[in-house]
C-alpha cells in the first residue's frame, strides 16, 4: 500500500499497487502533455519572431537602399534631362529588380522558417511517441515487479500459515502428552500421600526399606548370586548404616560394596528433612564398614528438581556418594556394579602382586625417592648451566666490544689512508707562495 497526500486539503488516503500506478501514469502522461503544448507555443513564438525580424530587417535594408537612391537623384538633379532620364530609368530598374529580390528573398526565408517548424513538430511527435513507448515499458516492468511480489507475499503467508499450523499442533501434542503425565503423577502422588498418611513414622522408614530388599531379593537368584545384601547390624563406630551390598568373583576378589541408607518422611510431618542432612553419617558409616560406594535412597525433599531427576552425583560433597529415588535402587546397584567389572582385570592383578609379595608401598617410595634425587640433581645441574650460560653471555659482550672497538679502528685507517691518498703537492702548496716557488725551482 502506497500513502498520498492531497496537496488541498492535506489528507492522507492509501492506494494499492495498481492504483498507485494508473495515479502515476495519469500524472505522466499531463505533465507530457504540458510540456509537448509548452514547446508548441515556444516554437510558434520563435517562428512569429524570426518572420517579424526577416521582415524588419528586409524593410530596414530597402529603406536604407531607396535613401541611398534618393540621394544620388538629388545629386543628379544638376545634370542633364537626358542623362537624369536615363539615370532615373536605371535606378527605377534597380529600385524594382531590389523590391523583386527582397520579396523573393522574404518568401525564401518564410519558407525555411516553416520547413524548420515541421522539423520541430516532426521530432516533436517521435519523442511523444518514444516517451509513450518508455511510459509503456516502465509500467509493464512495474506490473510485472507487482506481481512477483503478489505471488511472494502470497506464499510467504501460505508457508507461515502451514509453519504456524504445525508449530500449533505440536505444541498442542506435547501439552496433551503433559497433562496426562501430569495426571498420572497427580493420582501417583494423591495414591502415595493417602498411603502414607495410614503409615505410623517408624513404618514409613521400615516400608521403604522393605521396599528396596524385596526388589533386590526378587533378582536376587538371577543377577546377583555372588552378591550379600543384608541389614547392617555392627553398629560398634557409634552409627550404622540401614543395608551393606558387596559382591565379590569366583576367585573371592571383591568386585563392588555398597552402604545403603534408607530415608522417608511422612507428608504429615511438622520439621521437614533434607538429603544432605544425612551425608555426613552416611559417609562415617561407609568409611567404618570400608566400602568403596554410598548410595541414599531418599524420599525426602519431593519438591526438589535436583534429586527428582534420577541419579543424582553428589561427590563434590562427600567422595562416592550419590542420592537416589528408590525406583532407580536397583538401577544405581547395576551401573556401579558394571564399572566395577570393567576394572576387575586391574584389581585381579594388584591382588596378583600382593601374593607375589611385591611391596607396592615400598615400590612407591623408590620411585619418590628417585624422582628426588633426580630432581635435585636436574636442579643442580640447571643452576651449573645457568652459571655458565651467564658466563658465555659475559664473554660475548666482551667479544662484542672488542669487536666493535677493531671495527672503529678500521674504519679510522681508512679514513686515514684516504686523507693520505688525497694529499698533494698542489693542496700543500695552495695558499703558500714560497713553498710554492720553492717546489717549482725543484
Amino acid at each position: 500500500m502506497n500513502e498520498i497526500i492531497c496537496p488541498n486539503c492535506k489528507k492522507a488516503f492509501k492506494v494499492d499497487e495498481a492504483g498507485f500506478a494508473d495515479i502515476l501514469k495519469q500524472v505522466r502522461d499531463h505533465q507530457f502533455e504540458e510540456e509537448l503544448n509548452s514547446r508548441l507555443a515556444l516554437a510558434e513564438r520563435e517562428k512569429i519572431s524570426a518572420v517579424e525580424l526577416a521582415k524588419a530587417t528586409i524593410k530596414n535594408a530597402v529603406q536604407e537602399e531607396l535613401a541611398k537612391k534618393d540621394r544620388e537623384l538629388s545629386e543628379l538633379k544638376a545634370t542633364s534631362n537626358a542623362q537624369l532620364a536615363e539615370i532615373v530609368s536605371k535606378k527605377e530598374n534597380e529600385l524594382t529588380r531590389l523590391k523583386s529580390t527582397s520579396d523573393a528573398e522574404l518568401a525564401n526565408r518564410l519558407a525555411k522558417k516553416e520547413i524548420e517548424i515541421a522539423t520541430m513538430k516532426s521530432q516533436i511527435q517521435s519523442s511523444e511517441i518514444q516517451k509513450k513507448l518508455d511510459v509503456s515499458d516502465a509500467v509493464k516492468v512495474i506490473e510485472k515487479e507487482r506481481d512477483n511480489l503478489v505471488n511472494d507475499l502470497r506464499i510467504k503467508e501460505t508457508e507461515t500459515k502451514l509453519l504456524e499450523k504445525s508449530i500449533y499442533e505440536q505444541f498442542t501434542n506435547k501439552l496433551v502428552v503433559k497433562d496426562e503425565t501430569i495426571r498420572m503423577k497427580d493420582d501417583e502422588i494423591a495414591r502415595l500421600k493417602d498411603f502414607k498418611q495410614k503409615l505410623s513414622t517408624k513404618m514409613v522408614g521400615e516400608t521403604l526399606e522393605q521396599h528396596c530388599e524385596i526388589e533386590f531379593n526378587k533378582l536376587r537368584s538371577t543377577a546377583f548370586q555372588n552378591a550379600y545384601f543384608e541389614k547392617d547390624n555392627d553398629s560398634r563406630g557409634g552409627t550404622k548404616g540401614d543395608f551393606i551390598y558387596k559382591e565379590t568373583d569366583d576367585s573371592g576378589n571383591e568386585i563392588i560394596s555398597i552402604m545403603f541408607e534408607m530415608k522417608n518422611e511422612n507428608d504429615e510431618t511438622a520439621t521437614k528433612k533434607r538429603n544432605e542432612d544425612f551425608f555426613a553419617k552416611l559417609d562415617k558409616d561407609r568409611q567404618d564398614k570400608k566400602c568403596e560406594y554410598a548410595v541414599l535412597v531418599s524420599l525426602l525433599e519431593t519438591e526438589n528438581e535436583f534429586y527428582n531427576t534420577g541419579i543424582v552425583d553428589v561427590s563434590h560433597r562427600f567422595q562416592k556418594m550419590y542420592v537416589v529415588r528408590p525406583q532407580f535402587f536397583i538401577a544405581i546397584i547395576t551401573l556401579l556394579r558394571n564399572a566395577a567389572m570393567n576394572s576387575m582385570k586391574y584389581k585381579a592383578e594388584l591382588n596378583l602382586m600382593k601374593n607375589q609379595n611385591i611391596d607396592i608401598t615400598n615400590f612407591e617410595e623408590k620411585i619418590d625417592a628417585f624422582r628426588s634425587g633426580f630432581a635435585y640433581n636436574y636442579d643442580l645441574a640447571s643452576r651449573k648451566f645457568k652459571t655458565a650460560i651467564n658466563e658465555i653471555d659475559k664473554t660475548i659482550s666482551h667479544l662484542q666490544k672488542t669487536k666493535d672497538a677493531l671495527l672503529s679502528s678500521e674504519n679510522n685507517l681508512r679514513l686515514a689512508n684516504n686523507k693520505a691518498d688525497d694529499l698533494t703537492i698542489k693542496k700543500l702548496t695552495h695558499g703558500n707562495p714560497t713553498m710554492k716557488a720553492k717546489f717549482d725551482d725543484v
